[in-house]
């Protein structure tokens, strides 16, 4: 299927691409209008005073009368953007600016971009810890492993609000979902199947935890020395945790040894493969070439042996996007005033986008559309409610 088939338009060129990035994606708006000499008094001096003394004698009322109880911020070093790599601060900017216009189209949720000149975990701890009035969840995004886990338990630990790495759990949870779908359409059940994921960063480390979480039969996880298992000398603590965990079947070696009988390819690491490898899969498997913005490998080359094929790109059928989860995540969380975002209001969010996807599903359509305007707020329900349950809410 070609790019003007999925998307009913002619190919983005350069030229539009960076136009539609001219002056930033971005720009404040006032919420009040001020034509008056009575509307200054209100939104300004003398009037203002009235409600910064009011906030002084109760902290609890800047939830209602500033803006920080809805603001987003997206945090990042630009040491892992995009396929792109650690291109730093400046360059990541239209990336979080990106972030941030998606968090308002559909999540209704203001957004701002904070991009870090510092790589020392310490000190973005410090410098968020230091912002916390300003702001209300944190999105951590395009931070390298093995510090983004660090960061993010670090985070979760100083602040008393949402913290979410999307490039971790928001990948895993549309990832959840797309598999769910996936496998109703092909008649499998989740809970036989040997998934393999290539990639042992941020993404495919969350991936692998969700997936056993939502009860995957077996899954393997390789990194650029091959498949991680609890022989192997000079892992990680994060890999070491994963060893310990995965690789039920003890295999040893690289992607084709551990594709080999495999009944699905999670595709996280950013390199190519040799398409060949996947004829030794389990008949008629399931591909997710996720890398961006390059897949694994083609969607084209893919489909010659797998049943259902899937990307992070919107020019090829069944985009896994993470638009799909963390608008109405952060939506969710902040609806029901939660202090932080727990691993059931992540299945929770995996199992609404699943339940929109059911109405229309098909081999080229195992999650809904990234436009479809019923995600947002069916994820944002479930997990406002998980969150309840789950008695993080204040």
């Amino acid at each position: 299927m070609t790019y003007a088939q999925v998307t009913g338009s002619s190919p983005v060129t350069e030229d539009e691409i960076f136009e539609g990035h001219r002056d930033g994606k971005l720009s404040v708006a006032a919420t009040r209008p001020i034509s008056r000499p009575r509307d200054l008094s209100i939104a300004y001096t003398p009037g203002v005073a009235k409600v910064s003394r009011a906030i002084a004698e109760d902290a609890e009322l800047a939830h209602r009368y500033t803006w920080a109880d809805r603001l987003v911020v997206v945090v990042s070093d630009g040491t892992a953007v995009l396929g792109l790599g650690d291109i730093g601060a400046s360059a990541s900017l239209p990336v979080m600016e990106g972030k941030s216009v998606l968090f308002k189209t559909f999540g209704g949720l203001n957004s701002i971009p904070l991009v870090l000149n510092t790589t020392d975990v310490d000190e973005i701890v410090e410098t968020l810890v230091r912002l916390r009035p300003s702001f209300g969840a944190v999105n951590l995004e395009d931070i390298a492993a093995p510090r983004c886990f660090e960061l993010e338990d670090k985070l979760k630990a100083a602040l008393d609000c949402p913290v979410m790495h999307d490039d971790q759990h928001g990948t895993a949870i549309v990832t959840l979902a797309a598999l769910r779908g996936a496998n109703l359409v092909l008649g499998r059940d989740i809970a036989s199947q040997r998934v393999v994921i290539s990639g042992a960063g941020a993404a495919g480390v969350a991936c692998a935890r969700i997936l056993q979480e939502a009860g995957v039969g077996d899954v393997t996880v390789l990194d650029s020395k091959g498949i991680v298992h609890t022989g192997r000398a000079g892992l990680n603590p994060v890999k070491q945790k994963l060893a310990e965990t995965t690789n039920a079947a003890g295999l040893r070696g690289g992607l084709t040894e551990a594709l080999r009988g495999a009944d699905v390819f999670l595709g996280l690491s950013g390199a190519t493969i040799d398409e060949t490898v996947l004829a030794g899969m389990a008949d008629d498997p399931i591909v997710f070439a996720l890398s961006n913005p390059d897949p694994e490998v083609h969607p084209e080359a893919a489909g010659r042996y797998a049943a259902i094929v899937a990307t992070g790109r919107s020019d090829f059928p069944n985009q896994i996007n993470n638009v799909l989860a963390f608008p109405g995540v952060f939506r969710g969380a902040l609806d029901a005033g939660a202090r932080a975002i727990t691993e059931n209001m992540k299945l929770a969010a995996a199992e609404a986008i699943f339940a929109v996807a059911q109405d229309d599903l098909g081999p080229d359509r195992i999650v809904p559309s990234p436009l479809d305007p019923r995600v947002a707020p069916e994820v944002a329900a479930a997990v406002a409610k998980a969150a309840i349950e789950d008695g993080v809410t204040t």
